[in-house]
């Protein structure tokens, strides 16, 4: 699909008046979030391998151009430069899988002001649905332990694309494998499956739809035991098939229960399994999961090895979008770039100015200690002070008297890095089985207070001096002025 329109129109309209009035000039605009969604500690940022590879196949063909030509209010000049138009700018980017907070620059894109203005919103629509979907993900692996995490939302998502890019997003939150087919074979992602209960129903007996079954797939057999009674056909049936199948060695037996009390059933079930002689047989469990229920079910001892989590983990269920936007934060016409900021009544919808980074500092554990946004230009003496290990002042991002100074750090990364110049992406970039062995190493450097459910600590992300310095005179600079 040409994904050249997909854009708000107003990204057009810009255009065509940036093209009129300062078609040489070039600005900077960063992506950012303004909360962390479902009341987290943190977020996982996703979406930026589909993303550049978006933007390295952006063009309008005729049909485009001829659609926006029907509109009435584009230029012939504007619809011809359209017409060759390619996406040569630069971006910036943290690595997906990294654990991010509101109010970082993750994303920076810098080029001639149509085309970085043009991006907008495809760059949100793909950074925002994906990083709230693997952090949800990566929440929900956190209470599992070690039973894997299948997604099985692919009915339950926003559209086509909803399935593939949750899909994506899951695997790199945490998610073991997915029920998509598609998105196995887009992604390279394990895909999984069992039965629907039309297969139990549609034979004479559940007995003999679990023994199809289990002669159609011997080596892994699940077997889903809630069409009728869980516990007084689902599983004696279960138990009588797995142990005919149990001469031929299958590498995986289990059931699955799809509703009712999990903790009851899977209670029940667990000891007329082991009762029988199956204490190898996994109990799988699905039906409406999320983190939640999800913990109460291992807090009461519920054995269950493994989760089918579809609705609540595609949707984002209950926060259903991620609070990504994306702002000018510098413009030019030379060879340098003047700081541009956005104020308002509310603190926290300023904007911090200017072209910027951020460094993450760890202690000698390598957990992560806190975040500090610089402007770029400074990045020398601010190198300068690690490389000798002095105390660094961390600024509060919207309270002028608030900071706090930070000496007993032992390391120290560089976030934002070059994924893209001229239009081309920087190298072939990792695989999502790397991207998703990232995500887990991130998270591992945070705290177990950042990473509870419940009240999560807030990791602290503060403002360089000079950042804090200019971002202060340009808010006093424009309110004097209007």
């Amino acid at each position: 699909m040409n994904l050249s329109l997909l854009t708000d129109f107003y990204e057009l309209t810009m255009m065509q008046g940036y093209f009129f009035n300062c078609p040489q000039d070039r600005g900077v605009f960063e992506m950012f979030f303004r909360r962390q969604p479902f009341q987290g500690g943190y977020t996982v940022f996703a979406g930026l391998g589909p993303l550049l590879e978006a933007l390295e196949g952006l063009r309008f063909t005729g049909e485009e151009i001829a659609y926006l030509d029907s509109r009435g209010i584009f230029k012939k000049e504007f619809l011809d430069y359209l017409a060759g138009f390619r996406f040569r700018g630069d971006v910036f980017s943290v690595p997906e899988g990294t654990a991010v907070y509101p109010n970082e620059p993750l994303v920076r894109v810098r080029g001639n002001l149509m085309e970085a203005q043009m991006v907008e919103s495809m760059l949100l629509n793909f950074i925002n649905f994906q990083s709230l979907i693997a952090t949800k993900t990566a929440r929900i692996v956190s209470i599992a332990g070690n039973g894997p995490v299948m997604e099985f939302g692919l009915r339950r998502a926003q559209g086509t694309d909803g399935a593939l890019s949750a899909a994506r997003a899951a695997f790199i939150g945490g998610a073991s494998s997915t029920s998509n087919t598609l998105a196995g074979k887009e992604y390279g992602i394990p895909v999984s499956g069992t039965m629907a209960h039309s297969w139990v129903m549609k034979f004479d007996s559940e007995l003999e739809a679990f023994r199809k079954y289990a002669a159609m797939y011997p080596d892994r057999c699940v077997l889903l035991v809630d069409t009728f009674d869980t516990l007084k056909s689902g599983i004696p049936n279960a138990i009588a098939v797995f142990r005919e199948l149990r001469e031929k060695r299958p590498s995986l037996m289990a059931v699955r229960i799809d509703s009712g009390d999990l903790e009851y059933l899977s209670k029940k079930a667990r000891a007329m399994l082991d009762d029988g002689g199956l204490p190898e047989v996994k109990i799988f469990v699905s039906s409406d999961l999320d983190e939640w229920i999800m913990r109460q079910l291992i807090d009461s001892g519920a054995p269950i090895g493994g989760w089918g989590v579809g609705t609540r983990l595609v949707t984002g269920w209950n926060d259903p979008a991620l609070t990504g936007v994306y702002k000018i934060v510098a413009t030019n016409r030379g060879e340098t770039f003047d700081p541009r900021i956005k104020i308002s009544n509310q603190a926290e919808k300023i904007t911090n100015p200017g072209v910027k980074n951020i460094m993450r500092f760890y202690n000698d554990r390598g957990q992560a200690l806190a975040d500090l946004i610089y402007l770029e230009e400074e990045e020398g003496d601010l190198e300068a002070l690690i490389a000798r290990r002095a105390p660094v002042r961390f600024n509060h991002p919207a309270t002028d008297y608030s900071h706090f100074t930070l000496s007993d750090y032992a390391s120290v990364k560089k976030l934002l890095v070059p994924v893209m110049e001229e239009g081309r992406a920087i190298g072939a970039g990792p695989s999502l089985k790397e991207i998703q062995e990232y995500r887990r190493q991130e998270v591992d450097t945070l705290d177990k207070t950042y990473r509870r459910l419940l009240n999560p600590h807030i990791y602290k992300i503060s403002l360089s001096d000079r950042l804090k310095k200019l971002k202060t005179d340009m808010i006093r600079l424009i309110r004097d002025n209007y």
